[in-house]
């Protein structure tokens, strides 16, 4: 009987590391911050980095980057929003192969922070960030420009109940460029998000500013979102 060849040993597969990056980004003196904290070990070449760590056990990963957010904010803020993976060959600073980006908004009056370290710096002065991470801030930034017009985000910057010009500088923060006033306010209406409160604030000399508050209407188109392809100007 001809014997079988034999097969050659297979090697043994080696554990993929896997780290979950949070990117926390809340309203700041008229721009976007981004919060960061301080690197855990000297040896790290960058004093600040994301929040990140890897899963715990049967964790998933939502449910991780909600438990960075709220260990570095001492609160817990809306549902983080994944961005994508990242696997490439720019340096982690915990040495991770494959990184898995997340976002969380937070308005300014959240966004006080518990002692121990953790900093807000403006998206235009971060440190200097372990290569993957700052790519990942990036993608932060894009993800959240390119959802805009689908989800509601720009709200979870906000505080309960804002007046239009103040939702209207959140997303020309988020966006990036100004937008014209009757046009923005036309295609709030149109996207049905919020509604009249029967406060009023004042916002300089002008007549009081009646105060809004998040609420949308649902509609046959289920859009939730602000069209953006209907500003002008």
């Amino acid at each position: 009987m001809r014997e079988r060849p034999s097969s050659p040993p297979r090697s043994a597969a080696r554990p993929t590391t896997l780290s979950v990056d949070l990117v926390v980004i809340g309203p700041q003196a008229g721009s976007l911050a981004v919060l960061l904290t301080r690197a855990a070990e000297s040896r790290v070449r960058e004093r600040w980095t994301l929040p990140w760590d890897a899963p715990r056990g049967e964790e998933a990963l939502g449910d991780a980057a909600t438990r960075l957010a709220r260990a570095t904010l001492g609160t817990a803020p809306g549902t983080p929003e994944q961005i994508r993976a990242f696997g490439d060959n720019r340096r982690h600073p915990g040495d991770a192969e494959v990184s898995v980006g997340f976002f969380a908004l937070v308005p300014e009056v959240e966004r006080r922070l518990p002692d121990g370290g953790p900093a807000w710096f403006g998206r235009a002065n971060l440190p200097t960030l372990a290569p993957r991470h700052r790519a990942i801030v990036d993608a932060a930034f894009d993800a959240v420009r390119d959802r805009l017009d689908q989800t509601p985000l720009a709200f979870q910057l906000l505080p309960p109940t804002f007046t239009l010009t103040e939702l209207q500088a959140i997303y020309e923060l988020l966006l990036d460029r100004p937008l014209h006033k009757a046009s923005f306010r036309r295609a709030l209406q149109a996207a049905y998000l919020v509604e009249p409160t029967e406060e009023w604030r004042s916002e300089g000399r002008g007549r009081p500013a009646q105060l809004f508050r998040y609420a949308p209407h649902k509609r046959r188109d289920n859009r939730r979102g602000v069209r953006f392809d209907l500003l002008t100007g």
